[in-house]
């Protein structure tokens, strides 16, 4: 089962900074940063889908996990430093290896095989993999949006031009890439990949302060792995791995129109949440849709709205909202399942441990033991579609 020590590495990345030795217009997490990438290799490999180009999504949503894993394991270890020694097969090879050793411990008890999956991904010859290379790729463009604010702090800074060579000589390798093209010159897809990057600046919990303080953006991350993982331990199928990880990734994309408006603001007046659903879903359509293929736009919509919803896909392409828990009756690629309320669960999830460790580390706001009070009460003893997820929140009580 999902342990507390693999949430609490996936979380670290949130106190992990980047550019910390530039200045810097606002701070840069590595899971926001991560969480950019992720988004940008789903827009890449749409993009070759769109190409007829076969895209393995399992690698890819499993790669976009282990590197990122993989990432904070070795953080301690400059961006520079880290790809030389991952350019060379020994180096790598053993960096590898101690990286698996720390991970064993957290990956191993998850049911399906996950740790040896890892294995396969880090220290097989199969680095030339195609869905590898849309990671690469999306790494390299994420750096390059957070740079290109850092540039413009940071003239007087020694070497910044070779920085700024290196990074753009990284993302010309992969100008083959069509998609990679098109976010380069400045086309559609560019402007959707910086309104999604804006989510970064737009904290969680604004009303009160909070260690660490985490974005909307890196909270899409965190929500998608934890959905991801407990669907994986589930033992779902393909498609409904899929919806998981990227229904967690992008549920909360609307707010970078809308910003995050706290729940109980929300509820404070009779329909004012359903009011507020509707100008989301609004603004998605006028400021997020024509940024992207007319072919997105049923997945995209499927994500975002009744995001919260355990449904599944008619015959006629519709969806249908379950009344109950999603079940193996549901459990078939050709249904499209999507875990509404495993992704609402790990959502609360995420605001739960977000209050706990800023209460642990001793801010005493109101806001926080009140938000983790409410949260436990619906959750302490849930199981969501067949997982007992009250257990995870057991660990941050």
């Amino acid at each position: 089962m999902i342990s507390r020590s693999l949430i609490e590495l996936i979380f670290s990345s949130s106190s992990i900074e980047r550019w910390n030795d530039h200045p810097r217009p606002v701070q840069f997490t590595e899971m926001a940063k991560q969480a950019h990438k992720f988004i940008i290799a789903y827009v890449i490999g749409r993009d070759e889908e769109d190409r007829g180009v076969n895209v393995d999504w399992q690698s890819l949503i499993e790669g976009s996990i282990f590197e990122f894993l993989h990432r904070v394991v070795v953080t301690d270890i400059k961006p520079p430093i880290f790809h030389r020694l991952m350019a060379d097969k020994t180096q790598r090879d053993q960096l590898n290896r101690w990286v698996m050793k720390k991970l064993t411990p957290l990956l191993a008890p998850i049911p399906g095989n996950l740790i040896d999956r890892w294995e396969h991904y880090f220290l097989s010859d199969n680095r030339e993999r195609q869905e590898r290379k849309y990671l690469q790729a999306a790494h390299y463009l994420a750096t390059k949006w957070e740079f290109d604010f850092i540039c413009l702090w940071s003239t007087p800074i020694y070497r910044i031009e070779s920085t700024k060579d290196e990074i753009y000589r990284q993302v010309m390798e992969h100008m083959d890439i069509q998609a990679v093209r098109k976010i380069v010159q400045d086309e559609g897809l560019a402007g959707f990949i910086s309104l999604v990057g804006q989510l970064r600046f737009q904290k969680r919990w604004a009303q009160t302060p909070r260690i660490p303080q985490t974005s909307v953006l890196g909270h899409l991350l965190f929500v998608a792995i934890l959905s991801w993982l407990v669907v994986y331990e589930l033992g779902g199928c393909d498609r409904r791995l899929y919806n998981a990880f990227y229904g967690g990734l992008f549920h909360d994309l609307p707010e970078v129109l809308t910003r995050d408006i706290v729940s109980p603001v929300k509820r404070s007046v009779e329909g004012l949440e359903q009011m507020i659903k509707d100008l989301e879903m609004e603004a998605i359509s006028q400021e997020v849709l024509p940024l992207i293929p007319t072919s997105w736009h049923d997945e995209i919509l499927s994500f975002v709205k009744d995001e919260f919803e355990n449904r599944i896909k008619r015959e006629d392409g519709t969806r249908l909202i379950l009344p109950g828990d999603l079940t193996e009756d549901h459990d078939k690629d050709h249904l499209d399942p999507i875990d509404g309320k495993v992704i609402e669960g790990c959502d609360k999830l995420t605001a739960f441990i977000e209050a706990s460790e800023s209460i642990r580390i001793g801010i005493k706001s109101g806001e926080l033991f009140d938000g983790k009070r409410n949260i436990y009460e619906k959750y302490y003893n849930k199981t969501l579609n067949g997982y007992p997820i009250g257990i995870l929140f057991d660990y941050f009580r």
